[in-house]
């Protein structure tokens, strides 16, 4: 039977940690949330982020605009806020309307103001160097991997999925604590033979049932990134837990797993973008 990675009780303890941090600076910290249109999972996110700022000693900068809103409106606003002293730390809820351009939107925001690590420079940051702040998602799975002294170190490693906010950052994050990584998509041949070799599997695809037992190596560690309706109707991720908690050494629920660890890395990423721009006025 799996360890359950409890990423809700992790989280709360970096959420303190946060506050206390936030609460000895000269000034609290900022994060400014802007939401375009009415995306009824946005809006939960939202609220949770709102919520967390609360309990993090942070102060939350809402902006929420509908789905008719131009690009240039939502350029200028960002602008507006990138030069903005209060605010340390800029976050558009993806996604955003079909008519904006997610790409242009995301390279408007200061990279010091990054919230979530998506810009370029701190994409390239997090290659090549240390970066103030990471990705917030596959930062939050090295966290648990650390807090449950998890090695990566010369494991085997693969992740589902290659997109630019989860998979690629997972691999490279795995890679930098020196796991051997293979990333799997849509074009790998047999999916089953790869997840099989990892010792460390994360799964960041969408797609409900994807990974079951037989899929899954004897021992391995199992983090679901996904939230998925399944057909119940309730929250699942991408791994079938049911099965899979009865062969893995680890595994992560869905929800109450990565999900949390993301909105505490978030809160962490604020902390030290403030931190960073305070000690620059010294």
């Amino acid at each position: 039977m799996a360890v359950i990675l409890d990423g809700k009780a992790l989280a709360k303890t970096i959420r303190q940690q946060v506050a206390a941090e936030a609460a000895a600076l000269p000034r609290r910290p900022g994060l400014a949330v802007i939401l375009v249109g009415e995306d009824p999972a946005s809006q939960l996110y939202v609220r949770n982020k709102e919520k967390d700022c609360q309990q993090c000693n942070i102060q939350s900068f809402e902006h929420k605009l509908p789905a008719d809103t131009t690009e240039e409106t939502l350029l200028t606003l960002i602008a507006q806020l990138n030069n903005d002293p209060a605010v340390d730390g800029i976050l558009v809820q993806l996604p955003v309307p079909p008519h904006i351009h997610e790409k242009r939107i995301l390279r408007a925001i200061c990279p010091d103001k990054d919230a979530d690590a998506f810009h370029p420079e701190n994409v390239g940051e997090m290659v090549t160097g240390n970066p103030v702040v990471w990705p917030c998602t596959p930062f939050g799975v090295m966290e648990l991997l650390r807090a449950y002294h998890i090695p990566v170190a010369g494991k085997h490693c693969v992740v589902l999925g290659r997109s630019n906010i989860v998979g690629k950052p997972m691999a490279l994050l795995l890679l930098r604590d020196n796991g051997t990584v293979t990333v799997c998509h849509s074009g790998t041949g047999d999916l089953a033979a790869e997840t099989r070799r990892a010792d460390i599997l994360v799964s960041a695809v969408g797609k409900v049932g994807l990974v079951s037992a037989d899929m899954v190596k004897e021992g391995a560690a199992v983090i679901d990134v996904a939230m998925n309706r399944g057909p119940d109707g309730n929250f699942c991720g991408d791994v079938d837990f049911a099965a899979v908690k009865q062969k893995a050494g680890w595994i992560t629920p869905v929800p109450g797993g990565v999900g949390p660890m993301t909105r505490a890395i978030l809160m962490r990423n604020v902390l030290a973008a403030s931190k960073a721009r305070q000690r620059l006025k010294k």
